[in-house]
């Protein structure tokens, strides 16, 4: 099977895999090169998928769709952070998780100063009228 992973800039993975394991809103799952074509929404958690003759390999992925059409199965998602090692992928997780909530942080104090200098200036425009 041809494994393709989608964030909303990039193709964050594109590889050929022998099996997929994922979790759905019904619960876990595997996928395999001859399971009958579907598509299904993926909540927050572990990805993982094995290459023949590769360990096995894992994505931290946030909510998205997965989607297998034939040989072909792609998921798209809005975040996804890869890892070979369980431990290594949630260092990696939580350090993303931080610079978003980061960014998000400086996003809304950007928002909170927008805010507060237009009703400034609306104010000074009403006592000027």
């Amino acid at each position: 099977m041809k494994l393709k992973v989608l964030i909303p800039n990039d193709v964050l993975l594109d590889e050929q895999v022998s099996k997929i394991k994922a979790e759905s809103e019904q619960g876990w799952f595997c996928v395999l090169p001859r399971h009958v074509d579907f598509v299904t929404v993926l909540v927050p958690g572990i990805l993982s998928y094995e290459a023949a003759g590769q360990p096995v390999q894992y994505l931290a992925v946030d909510h998205g769709i997965l989607v297998k059409c034939g040989p072909d199965v792609s998921v798209s998602t809005r975040t996804a952070v890869r890892g070979a090692d369980l431990g290594v992928l949630r260092e990696a997780v939580e350090k993303k998780f931080r610079m978003q909530h980061e960014k998000e942080q400086a996003a809304r104090a950007l928002e909170a100063k927008l805010e507060a200098d237009l009703v400034r200036e609306l104010v000074r425009m009403e006592q000027h009228a």
